[in-house]
């Protein structure tokens, strides 16, 4: 599937935003679609949706294609978009009852779902105040909160935690997976890639509108084997540390107070001297190495040529 964006008046080169992209979803997977700011994510789940047609290729969802038959395919999903608002005139829980209506819900059903939903994120105390009154933060709520008011069998979300705390992204992490346990398909971008870590059973690596990676995490981590995680804590934080990690030219690399926290493509051997070479510029504390995470595989996937060399 391509999906090309012409040139603007007169300037500049067509883009193509989706590039060849060609992927399938299990029933009951929550699949994960990440990829830097521009990668073309977002592009992918507005066509998905019926938002926005392909330039060529074509795209079904449930056996629905979504230019021949687009009203069949938003009969079958729920979605959240990234820019797509909440009705701002309407209060909380209208917002709900009104998402409800569109899905055919009996009305008493969608009040007695609105009044769990809302529970369940925290919008009881705001469910008379109309969105517009409402910080970023709630207005997101409500947005996440409709996918939860119907059973439609496939779900989009993109970037669904903006805006939470990290105690309600957590609890919605855990609702996603009940609803993903009942056989509803998920399908989500996600700039938190701790995130995708946690929930995603199978995900996709996009940059530039092209796939660069697929697989579940630990098929990812093979991608990149030879790539450790090592966080060293020291007393005090040694004078030559950060020329020393230039020399390493980790991955990743932070620094916070007296913890070096650095990712680095190595043979096994070679990690271990080089986190004894760390550990003689100071009194060391702590030290932890481990696999890689899922951000120093996306970081190490989408790294240039030149700079894997």
């Amino acid at each position: 599937m391509v999906k090309v964006y012409p040139a603007k008046a007169g300037r500049g080169a067509p883009v193509r935003a989706v590039d060849g992209m060609s992927f399938a979803v299990r029933r009951g997977e929550i699949f994960g679609l990440l990829g830097p700011n521009g990668a073309g994510k977002t592009t992918l789940l507005k066509i998905l949706t019926t938002l926005l047609r392909p330039t060529s290729g074509r795209a079904r969802v449930l056996g629905c294609d979504v230019v021949a038959q687009p009203l069949e395919v938003r009969r079958r999903i729920s979605m959240v978009i990234q820019e797509s608002a909440a009705e701002m005139f309407l209060t909380a829980r209208d917002n709900l009852l009104t998402y409800a209506r569109f899905h055919y819900l009996a009305a008493a059903e969608a009040r007695r779902r609105a009044a769990v939903v809302m529970e369940k994120f925290h919008l009881t105390p705001e469910a008379d105040r109309k969105v517009q009154d409402l910080s970023g933060g709630f207005r997101r709520r409500v947005q996440v909160a409709k996918v939860f008011m119907v059973d439609t069998p496939v779900v989009f979300l993109d970037e669904f935690s903006t805006g939470m705390d990290p105690i309600l992204k957590r609890a919605v992490m855990g609702y996603l997976r009940e609803e993903a346990a009942s056989g509803r398909t998920i399908v989500l971008t996600t700039q938190v890639l701790s995130e995708a870590e946690e929930l995603c059973d199978d995900i996709l690596i996009m940059n530039q509108g092209k796939e660069v990676a697929r697989g579940d995490l630990y098929a990812l981590k093979l991608l990149s084997r030879g790539l450790y995680e090592i966080t060293m804590t020291f007393d005090q934080l040694p004078a030559r540390i950060e020329a020393e990690l230039a020399r390493l030219q980790p991955v990743r690399v932070h620094i916070e107070d007296n913890t070096v926290e650095l990712a680095l493509k190595a043979e096994e051997a070679e990690v271990l001297e080089r986190v004894s070479a760390l550990a003689r510029l100071g009194h060391v504390l702590k030290v932890e190495v481990s696999g890689a995470s899922l951000e120093d595989i996306f970081i190490e996937l989408l790294r240039g040529p030149e700079a894997k060399s």
